[in-house]
């Protein structure tokens, strides 16, 4: 079956969750009113869908104009190696425009796909981490 990128198609909580779940990435996948709350704040979700299946989020903050932060690029494990996450990261690009950069905080997993895709590490982040 062709894999489908949506951009801001409407998620319900319970499908964001299991892609979190599925992907391994570590998010409060279990509290299903904070996934709701992550979707309706969100100024970008780009969604890779199989079928009626979610199998791909990237979901994102921006001003539409100078930056853009990624805080969340998740693939079902099943699915990845299959160039899902590049694929959400590109249509986001094509989303956003030549004029606004893209700045994301990598897992440490994640460490190595990141420069694979276009982007460049920096060293120059700073963060004040959530209590929960």
């Amino acid at each position: 079956m062709a894999l489908l990128f949506k951009v801001n198609k409407k998620l319900m909580p319970e499908q964001m969750a299991e892609v979190f779940k599925l992907s391994g990435i570590k998010r409060p996948y279990e509290d299903l009113n904070r996934m709701k709350m992550m979707i309706d704040q969100a100024d970008i979700l780009i969604s890779c869908w199989e079928g009626d299946r979610v199998v791909g989020i990237a979901r994102a903050i921006t001003d539409y104009c100078y930056c853009c932060y990624l805080s969340d690029l998740a693939v079902v494990k099943e699915f990845q190696k299959k160039n899902i996450g590049k694929g959400l990261v590109q249509t986001l690009q094509e989303t956003l425009g030549d004029g606004v950069s893209i700045v994301l905080l990598s897992s440490e997993k994640a460490l190595s796909f990141y420069p694979q895709i276009g982007f460049e590490q920096a060293n120059n982040a700073f963060r004040v981490a959530r209590k929960y």
